[in-house]
């Protein structure tokens, strides 16, 4: 008898050793936490990328390819081999593979706290609160509606009250982040739409969180409400603690980590350790630790370097490695399978019903009603109805909780997936702001009518640029035309990080991330333009571009075609170092050039800044500029003396011209040796046409200005070595200007430079070789039938396919 009691007495599996001795040792390395947690990370990470990857061509956010491969690699796909599943997943490593994901999340709803700003939800317009509001409680009344037919059929044993909560919170949820990333893709961010939609979705994350609160108190084990309510008040102490105590504690921290100055590391962990006991606070009330690090995250001050550095310290390892087990975690719990006959699909239909007409028609019902127009409310309610992690979130507590079953949390993952999934391709097809622009005429540097309105779009990527672009615009202004109008473009990448959603939420009240007075960390900038617009007749309108690298083209060529823009100002890729030697800033921004000079609407000047005018911006008496412009001949070569000839107008600068010719009997097209190979190379402009042109134009501009201010000079070549040796001569000047592509032979083996974006002098203006002090302007005359010779450029094929996929705005 004793022996039979102890037969059935169950014996619980040994936990698993931390670390193994090896398979030399004859030890499976699976069968202990740390390998297995090691293999199930790369193999999470790889798996959603690859997924990401494939999604790409269809503008998907990330956070789709990582649902989806959480879902795959569950019960529902590969989780279906069961070799597979006891390999990779066992059930004794669960404990292992949570606890990281939720401290990922737990990190990760810490970064969403610090980049929301209460400052800006409570200054959110009456038009967007409506929005927000209509788009929360409709889908919400559905879902309790859905709630009783889902009891009624499959959630037999949930309890009414917590069940209707959940149900309600799952449908009315719009994810912030994700969101903001399909704006920032579909180009929105900036548009009125997306301005409306960012503070709708700002409202509705934190109305979200304070529903998910409830719905947690109210969901534990205990039947008595009384329970419930102690939750919530003590939830409330907590608040009220984190407010009054924790606040100023970190208010005084952020203020002894002045700008320009490192953080303090104490400071750093202390700042994380808050996080980890706020979460263990809220987790011991029993409203879950991820509350505890978000209230972190939203009293954090969001002044000055502090949060910066937090979100800079922590984001990369989160995002990029914990938050994905979070939706591997998700997905083993997701079962397709267990979604099997008409009746479970009819209701996987009806839910996903239930929450596309709550959102869209509650958000467009609303929209239209507050002067919102039929088209732009229909976009507003498809971009409201995004759903993406805190979806998740919520379902995932819901299932611990014992609130939702297997197949109840199978149909709402679904549902959170094709929700999401749609939004992009319905809100390019429905909205299309960027129509095509009405022709305009001015699209060059060189025009007849020298009298009209010069319109520039000068773009720069920090505060690098700023100077020299000051400085520059400082030169083009003239004297005798109508005046200069400047659209200062700040390039910001977008990428996956979730530091990203920070810049993002910047520019979601006026466009203008860097334009916003109450962030004393840009007032650099602000002041660079605002002085310069009061000290000239120069109209200053700042823009910003949002975009990943691959696509922030289009944003700078359709800006250009609507604001009639005669030439865009772009920043090289490289800047000069204190040895002289060329420095890339990245891959991606040698990209952009490439693709603008492919695509621009009008003329493309390149600056290669050497420091113009110096490290600050000249005043306009102040202004000595020596600008030199060498003219091969072509197209290229007269828009730059045109723009030098604007540039003489300013009383404090001299242009000197110098035209090269070749000896007779000879041509700059053949002066390049390699060996005892002479090569040809360059664009032959031989025709007779184009030596007219450049005729006529040189007579027009000896005849137009007069020689105090505009010099010229013609210089007889045989070769290379004469070329480079004038130009070395004119060193000391202040600006080099010349045609991307004149008719001459490089200055350079290509081995030397791999800049086509330059042309054959420019490269060698802009290289190394040559040690000056002087800024290079590289121009691109717009012509309609032109041919840019980028399409055989290596770079350009390399991105072959993301050009094929972009999509016009």
């Amino acid at each position: 008898m004793a022996a039979n009691q102890t037969m059935a007495t169950p014996v619980c599996p040994a936990p698993m050793k931390a670390t193994s001795n090896g398979a030399w040792q004859g030890e499976n390395p699976l069968d202990y936490a740390l390998p297995l947690a090691i293999l199930q990370i790369c193999l999470v990470v790889a798996f959603t990328r690859t997924l990401a990857f494939f999604l790409r061509p269809l503008r998907q956010p990330r956070v789709i390819a990582e649902i989806i491969g959480g879902i795959l690699l569950g019960p529902s796909a590969f989780g279906r081999s069961e070799k597979f599943l006891h390999t990779v997943f066992p059930a004794k490593s669960m404990t292992v593979l949570d606890t990281l994901a939720n401290i990922g999340l737990l990190f990760f709803l810490f970064l969403v706290g610090l980049e929301l700003d209460i400052r800006a939800i409570r200054h959110t317009g009456k038009k967007a609160l409506g929005i927000a509001i209509a788009g929360i409680s409709f889908p919400f009344v559905l879902g309790v509606g859905t709630s009783v037919v889902l009891q009624a059929k499959i959630a037999h044993g949930a309890r009414p009250a917590p069940f209707l909560v959940f149900m309600g919170v799952s449908l009315s949820i719009t994810a912030f982040p994700v969101l903001a990333r399909i704006l920032a893709e579909l180009k929105l961010l900036t548009t009125d739409v997306g301005r409306i939609a960012m503070s709708a979705a700002a409202v509705n994350d934190v109305a979200a969180w304070i529903l998910l609160a409830l719905a947690i108190a109210l969901s534990g084990t205990s039947s008595s409400p009384l329970i419930s309510l102690w939750v919530l008040l003590t939830c409330v102490a907590f608040l009220l603690f984190a407010v009054f105590v924790i606040r100023p504690v970190l208010v005084l921290m952020a203020r002894r980590s002045p700008d320009g100055e490192p953080v303090k590391e104490h400071y750093i962990c202390a700042t994380l350790s808050l996080v980890l006991a706020a979460g263990f606070a809220t987790d011991c009330i029993g409203i879950h630790a991820l509350f505890g690090a978000f209230v972190i995250g939203i009293i954090v001050p969001k002044d000055g370097p502090f949060a910066g550095v937090l979100i800079e310290k922590i984001e990369d390892i989160v995002s990029g490695l914990l938050l994905p087990l979070y939706f591997v975690s998700s997905g083993l719990k997701t079962n397709v399978a267990t979604i099997e006959g008409a009746e479970s699909w009819g209701l996987l239909v009806l839910v996903i019903l239930t929450a596309c007409i709550g959102k869209i028609v509650g958000t467009t019902v609303v929209s239209v009603m507050v002067k919102v127009p039929f088209r732009e409310a229909i976009t507003l309610g498809f971009l409201m109805n995004t759903k993406g992690l805190v979806e998740l979130i919520v379902l995932n507590i819901g299932k611990d909780r014992k609130v939702l079953n297997d197949q109840t949390f199978a149909i709402l993952v679904l549902m959170a997936l094709f929700t999401t999934f749609i939004t992009t391709p319905i809100v390019t097809a429905v909205y299309k702001p960027a129509r095509k622009s009405k022709p305009y005429k001015h699209r060059t540097m060189q025009r007849k009518n020298l009298d009209t309105e010069l319109t520039i779009l000068a773009c720069f990527h920090s505060t690098r640029n700023i100077p020299s672009m000051i400085n520059l615009m400082e030169s083009s202004r003239g004297t005798r035309s109508r005046g200069l109008c400047v659209y200062a473009m700040h390039l910001m990448e977008l990428s996956e990080r979730s530091s990203a959603i920070s810049m993002v939420h910047k520019a979601r009240n006026n466009g203008l991330p860097f334009w916003n007075m109450k962030r004393p960390d840009h007032d650099r900038m602000i002041i660079a333009f605002e002085a310069y617009q009061q000290l000239s007749n120069v109209s200053i309108r700042p823009m910003t571009a949002i975009s990943a690298l691959h696509s922030i083209h289009e944003d700078i060529c359709t800006s250009a075609e609507q604001k009639r823009v005669a030439i865009i100002l772009l920043p090289f890729h490289k800047h000069q170092r204190v040895d002289g030697v060329m420095e890339s800033l990245g891959h991606g921004f040698h990209l952009v050039n490439l693709k603008v000079l492919q695509k621009a609407p009008c003329s493309v000047g390149i600056l290669v800044d050497r420091g113009l005018g110096g490290a600050t911006q000249v005043s306009a008496k102040d202004v000595a500029f020596d600008i030199t412009a060498f003219f091969f001949g072509g197209r290229d070569d007269r828009e730059a003396v045109a723009y030098g000839a604007r540039m003489a107008e300013h009383p404090g600068i001299v242009l000197t011209v110098v035209r090269f010719l070749p000896k007779p009997g000879k041509s700059l097209m053949g002066i390049h040796k390699n060996g005892d190979q002479v090569i040809e190379s360059g664009i032959l402009v031989d025709d007779v046409e184009e030596k007219k042109a450049d005729e006529e134009f040189l007579r027009e501009l000896k005849g137009t200005y007069n020689e105090s201010s505009i010099r010229y000079e013609e210089i007889v070549v045989g070769g290379r070595e004469q070329i480079i040796e004038k130009m070395k001569s004119l060193s000391r000047s202040n600006l080099f200007l010349v045609g991307r592509m004149p008719p001459a032979a490089p200055l350079l083996d290509r081995s030397s430079t791999d800049c086509p974006e330059l042309g054959p002098i420019g490269s060698y203006l802009a290289s190394s070789e040559i040690s000056t002090p002087t800024s290079v302007l590289v121009i691109q005359q717009y012509h309609p039938s032109m041919n840019n010779h980028l399409g055989d450029h290596p770079a350009l094929a390399d991105e072959k396919d993301d050009q094929d996929n972009d999509m016009s705005v």
